[in-house]
């Protein structure tokens, strides 16, 4: 498999760098946590327990951490994915909008998977799009 290009792993790093800053910020307001947090998740048909706030926070930094280290950058993805499939699942049962609210989760989804399958050679010979 021929190098990848300076351009996509620089681009890939800035995917990855735009996920991580939102994911980062997403953790930090859970482990405080403020109140739109528990507020949001009342509506969403949880408790507004903040232990249960800040469990998602760590969570999400865990998952965040695994995805910046490049030695478990692929199982830091997969956990994200499971993550926000569960972000997914949870508005599509409280019945939010769908391009906005539902489909966040995926869009998270393939800015971390593309931005990871550019910078990542692993993930290019795993999953080669091209001959």
């Amino acid at each position: 498999m021929p190098a990848p290009r300076a351009k996509s792993i620089i681009l890939g790093r800035f995917l990855s760098g735009v996920l991580v800053a939102f994911l980062i910020f997403d953790a930090v307001i859970k482990l405080v946590p403020l109140a739109v947090v528990t507020e949001t998740m009342v509506a969403l048909g949880y408790s507004a327990d903040q232990g249960l706030a800040r469990l998602l926070g760590i969570l999400t930094l865990l998952c965040t951490v695994l995805y910046v280290i490049p030695r478990t950058s692929i199982l830091g993805a997969i956990l994200l994915t499971g993550y926000l499939g569960g972000a997914m699942a949870t508005h599509l049962r409280a019945g939010s909008p769908l391009f906005t609210h539902l489909l966040f989760g995926f869009y998270l989804g393939v800015i971390a998977w593309g931005g990871l399958w550019l910078r990542d050679p692993r993930l290019r010979a795993l999953i080669p799009f091209s001959n």
